[in-house]
């Protein structure tokens, strides 16, 4: 076992808030019936679920009917994007989607499966060298038979904020619908959506302490969705299946903590952070590693490098060892990583391709493990380096 363990890894998951657990306990062990049933158990549970509903309403701006419990995010992006597309091709409104090269796989791998396997058509638009989409670029990517453009709110992987209300604006000047992809975003900004031109966002409640296997999407009153799963007409009929009212309560629950509590957090995130940024940076030429993403327009909890001639993978076998947890920006097969689709986008040469590595900090680090983990990862890629020269 290892001495210390510190996870910077929160863009994955984060841990669950007491606070939330103790909220959603009672519909585990006594408010436990079935919400669509008439009898006093399933009153109880229903009661549980509106009150979350409204909840999130109430934290997002906006009106309890406009709130979907799903799955997941991933599964609240397929509902939003599958669900326009579809209704618009029924009504024969259009056939075209707008998205961007850096949308988490839940929106970009939908997005392409519409297209290879259904027919419709898409536009899939580039990024600057900080990954953020150009609003000129949506503008001009824009149809007669548009229906839909999804951009997410900040980026997964590197952290960039995207102009995404700008975006949202563009689209509604010009009738088209806007979906976001608010996953890592929702804990760290206002919301309005009353007054803000989105039309549909996605939520994750497990990124800012709340439980897995739940998610929320918002749909503006008026957009029309065709649900791709039938069965009880749960969710205003967009989402069959039982609903899971524990998990509904834990998101409204941990949404709720993250909004009131989003200036320390944030504050405290940003000084963590940028204590790991100068570590780095400082220690290393320029020649060898950088940060990616945007340097100032970014989340507060979220850090990323590449590193020239190093793989992502080694780094974090690497960091494991010594305690750490983080992640990587490229995928493996065969034990072998294959260069990173995010930073071919951002326009990195070969050499850096495979050489991501982000960490995202949360509310159980300190200024300490900051310390130790620049300390461990330097140390990591001076090994690393001098064994690539060993067996050059």
């Amino acid at each position: 076992m290892f001495g210390q363990q510190i996870y910077m890894d929160h863009g994955a998951t984060t841990p669950l808030h007491p606070a939330v657990l103790e909220a959603m306990l009672p519909y585990w062990t006594q408010d436990y019936g079935n919400p669509a049933s008439s009898h006093h158990f399933g009153r109880m549970a229903e009661r549980g679920l509106e009150k979350a509903r409204r909840d999130m309403a109430e934290l997002l701006g906006t009106r309890p009917q406009t709130i979907i419990f799903t799955g997941c995010g991933s599964e609240s992006d397929n509902l939003a994007i599958r669900g326009v597309m579809a209704a618009a091709r029924a009504a024969g409104r259009g056939n075209h989607l707008i998205t961007s090269i850096l949308e988490h796989k839940a929106v970009l791998g939908t997005a392409k499966q519409l297209r290879d396997y259904d027919g419709y058509e898409l536009t899939v638009l580039p990024v600057s060298e900080y990954g953020q989409v150009a609003p000129e670029d949506v503008a001009a990517a824009i149809q007669p038979n548009t229906v839909l453009i999804s951009i997410m709110a900040a980026n997964n992987e590197i952290g960039s904020w995207q102009p995404f209300q700008e975006i949202g604006a563009i689209a509604r000047d010009r009738g088209v619908l806007f979906h976001t992809d608010a996953v890592q975003a929702a804990a760290y900004t206002d919301w309005h959506l009353n007054d803000m031109p989105i039309d549909l966002l996605s939520l994750a409640p497990h990124k800012f302490y709340g439980p897995k296997g739940v998610g929320v999407l918002y749909r503006r009153e008026g957009v029309e969705l065709l649900s791709s799963q039938t069965g009880g007409g749960q969710e205003f009929g967009l989402r069959a299946g039982t609903v899971n009212v524990p998990l509904a309560v834990g998101a409204a629950a941990a949404f709720r903590l993250a909004i009131q509590e989003q200036q320390s957090r944030t504050a405290c995130y940003q000084q963590l952070s940028q204590q790991l940024i100068t570590g780095v940076l400082s220690q290393l030429p320029p020649d060898e590693v950088m940060l990616t993403g945007h340097p100032t327009d970014r989340l507060p909890h979220h850090v990323s490098f590449a590193f020239r001639g190093l793989k992502g993978n080694e780094l974090l076998m690497h960091l494991d060892m010594a305690g750490i947890a983080a992640s990587s920006g490229s995928a493996c097969v065969s034990g072998d990583p294959k260069p990173s689709d995010t930073l071919i986008a951002l326009g990195l040469g070969e050499a850096w391709q495979k050489g991501g590595l982000r960490f995202t900090v949360g509310s159980q680090n300190s200024p300490d493990d900051v310390a130790y983990v620049v300390s461990s990862l330097l140390e990591a890629v001076h090994k690393l380096r001098h064994l690539s020269l060993q067996y050059a």
